[in-house]
């Protein structure tokens, strides 16, 4: 993949906080933190990429690598309009979407594969007593699967694609969470992997971590890049939107 152009945007350094997240000043951290699911807590994107080759493979149709990253991020009914174009397979979109979620679902049963730093950043989040929320293009019944590997509440709004009439990348997942959770989306930090969620956060006003996984996402002032999850600086992270 050819590499995006970097515009030459200030990015913060992200070390190890010095004091735990409970100990800072309100003012100095996000009202809440709102989670991208695939690609950011949960490295799936590999689970999503190898069922729809099999999907290709059962049904007779032709896929690529290229036409799989295509869909990172995306609302599934979109996916699946995607795959029914270009892998020439002919079944409905919603006979797609479950097809889909058959495979997911069997493969996040078998192991939940996490990304690295995202559960002990959720622990520290939630122990501050930030809430936290799930924005996901997943449906529910395979976020259930994830969840259930979780302390109850560690979400307390979960957005899922099924849920949502526009999904990422319009701002409607983000505003529903932040609504949901009683506080204005400008003063929440969302998690993203991808520029599709990255796109949703920022229309709906969030400051956006970005921390790219398996697709390259473009700078803009309003998004802060990590290589990682682990050991995130949550004030040196919150401070850019000064």
């Amino acid at each position: 993949m050819t590499d995006l152009p970097q515009p030459d945007l200030p990015q913060p350094d992200l070390p190890q906080p010095d004091l735990p997240l409970a100990d800072l000043p309100l003012a100095d951290l996000p009202l809440a933190v709102l989670w991208d699911m695939d690609g950011t807590l949960v490295d799936t994107e590999p689970y999503w990429i190898s069922t729809e080759y099999e999907l290709a493979e059962r049904y007779g149709g032709s896929w690529s690598e290229a036409h799989a990253l295509n869909l990172v991020g995306n609302d599934l009914r979109v996916s699946a309009a995607y795959i029914r174009q270009h892998m020439g397979i002919d079944l409905e979109i919603d006979e797609i979407v479950e097809a889909l979620l058959d495979g997911v679902v069997r493969k996040v049963q078998a192991e939940v594969p996490w990304r690295p730093g995202a559960v002990d950043l959720i622990d520290r989040i939630r122990a501050s007593g930030i809430p936290c929320a799930l924005v996901t293009m997943s449906y529910d019944r395979f976020v259930a699967p994830i969840l259930a590997q979780l302390p109850p509440e560690t979400f307390r709004v979960v957005v899922t694609g099924d849920r949502v009439v526009q999904g990422k990348p319009h701002p409607e997942p983000y505003l529903t969470a932040a609504a949901a959770l009683g506080v204005p989306a400008s003063d929440c930090l969302a998690i993203e992997d991808s520029n599709t969620g990255a796109k949703s956060a920022e229309a709906a006003g969030c400051l956006v971590l970005v921390v790219e996984n398996h697709v390259p996402v473009l700078p803009t002032e309003r998004r802060v890049f990590a290589d990682t999850l682990e050991g995130i600086d949550l004030a040196a992270v919150w401070a850019v939107r000064a």
